[in-house]
């Protein structure tokens, strides 16, 4: 297959598989609902970020509007680059994959923060929140006491809830970083 051809392909249907998951989680579940899938180790939990990364916001409105007007523009410049980089041949298949999963996953965000807040009236353009559903909590427990800083608390190993740009994300950047010498061309 042709690298922009594939390119497009992993990038429209890693778009098309979050936003129809997302879509169906906003509007079959209620926000805080949980369904087991694979009993309490892998479950769909619907919650929404309002900010970055780990819900980590920043400024307010004003700081919501800033990073998604940089999110926008971070998109448009990643997808010309990366669209260039696969155009001047400096990707192998797995560098095209790659670099087409993090653009998609990136894609996959933006489309929440700047449309959902309109399309499910709570909010005006570009103040959506990103819908968040895939949690995997494989421990659940607390701490033995002799353990420093953190003996006797509660802890939960893999407490964060993500989506499927997230996945995209997270597996494009970790191609990257561990196969970088396999999937991409050195420029002599």
């Amino acid at each position: 297959m042709k690298p922009k051809i594939l390119a497009i392909s992993v990038a429209v249907g890693l778009l098309v598989l979050d936003q129809a998951s997302k879509l169906w989680i906003r509007t079959h579940m209620a926000h805080g609902e949980s369904i087991e899938v694979l009993g309490r180790y892998f479950q769909l939990f619907f919650i929404e970020n309002n900010g970055m990364a780990f819900g980590l916001e920043w400024g307010g409105r004003t700081g919501k509007l800033l990073l998604s007007s940089f999110r926008l523009i971070a998109v448009v410049g990643l997808g010309f680059y990366f669209w260039n980089t696969i155009h001047k041949g400096l990707t192998r298949t797995g560098g095209t994959v790659a670099l087409a999963l993090i653009w998609a996953g990136a894609c996959g965000n933006i489309v929440d923060s700047l449309f959902y807040g309109r399309l499910f009236g709570y909010e005006d353009w570009m103040y959506g929140r990103v819908v968040d559903m895939l949690y995997f909590p494989l421990f659940q427990g607390f701490l033995p006491d002799w353990l420093p800083f953190w003996g006797g608390d509660y802890f939960v190993f893999f407490r964060p809830v993500f989506n499927l740009a997230d996945t995209g994300i997270s597996v494009g950047v970790g191609m990257s970083l561990f196969f970088y010498k396999r999937i991409f061309v050195e420029i002599p």
